[in-house]
């Protein structure tokens, strides 16, 4: 049987009765290569769903487009009926190609379609949460979101949506979100090498609304990885848990969704969250992101 575990504290969305452990789990990984298609294993992504609840994840985040269709199912495989305490966030803005590619899908129809596809492979009569993703693959960019957050907006009112938040977006976009509709979630590209959202988080924390990073070893240089290898090696744990805890221990309304189709790196991620990381150890990781500027500029003379 498997232990549940401390997944560092919990966190209640803001405007509702969702508490949510916050270490999570994301399911982009449990689809084919490129996330396209059927895993090679389905018992195995089955099973690591499986786990990861049991050990008391009681949030994963999912898109009918990652598949398509794939880690849905997969989900409703492993888990439906669902139990109690369960918050699927899933995510719209695209839709795939039959060649594998990523399309752009912001109208009223495309964001409707996709709320029916979400709640029609999970089996689910209505969303926990929707996040809509806008901006480029791994950066926001600036524009308007008003047209598409007020179609997200309509489906919440008509009961498909309990709620919304943002993937990939700007604090202006945030702003102008709030002026649409209550947003209980942001979800962008941040991580010890990769700081862009410093001020952003800090200004959501007091707001209460959740921060929740994606790619938490991306985007690093050989330098910066090396260093978090050493540090890492110090405190005899991976480098993926040293990102996690410093996530973790960054902001209280940050929550995690690392994914993984192992078993094993599915218990180390978890583990990360009793990994309680020395101050000194804290200044050293800070200090990947301060250092990597002056290196770029070097580098390019």
């Amino acid at each position: 049987m498997t232990k549940r575990m401390d997944l560092g504290g919990s966190f209640t969305l803001p405007g509702t009765s969702m508490t949510l452990n916050r270490m999570g789990y994301g399911a982009m990984q449990l689809a084919g290569p490129g996330v396209w298609g059927p895993p090679r294993d389905v018992d195995a992504a089955i099973a690591v769903l499986r786990e990861a609840v049991a050990a008391g994840v009681n949030h994963i985040d999912t898109s009918d487009y990652y598949g398509p269709h794939v880690t849905n199912e997969l989900i409703k495989e492993a888990l439906h009926p669902y139990p109690d305490g369960l918050v699927i966030v899933t995510k719209l803005g695209a839709r795939r190609g039959a060649d594998g590619s990523w399309i752009p899908a912001f109208s009223c129809e495309e964001l409707t379609a996709g709320v029916h596809d979400n709640l029609r492979s999970l089996g689910l009569e209505r969303l926990d949460v929707v996040n809509l993703r806008v901006g480029g693959v791994t950066e926001p960019t600036e524009g308007p979101i008003e047209e598409p957050l007020t179609a997200l907006a309509e489906l919440k009112s008509q009961g498909l949506i309990r709620h919304i938040g943002l993937s990939n977006i700007t604090p202006r976009q945030f702003e102008e979100a709030q002026k649409i509709t209550e947003i209980v979630c942001i979800q962008n590209f941040y991580n010890v090498a990769h700081r862009t959202d410093d001020a952003f988080i800090d200004a959501l924390a007091p707001q209460g609304v959740a921060y929740v990073p994606f790619f938490p070893l991306g985007g690093f240089t050989p330098l910066q990885s090396s260093v978090l290898d050493g540090l890492a090696a110090s405190l005899q744990a991976t480098p993926m848990q040293v990102a996690l805890a410093w996530l973790l221990q960054r902001s209280p309304n940050i929550l995690l969704i690392p994914g993984t189709s192992s078993l094993n790196h599915l218990r180390e991620n978890l583990g990360a969250a009793a990994l309680e990381l020395p101050s000194a150890t804290i200044a050293e990781l800070n200090a990947i992101a301060k250092n990597a500027a002056p290196a770029a500029r070097q580098a390019a003379h």
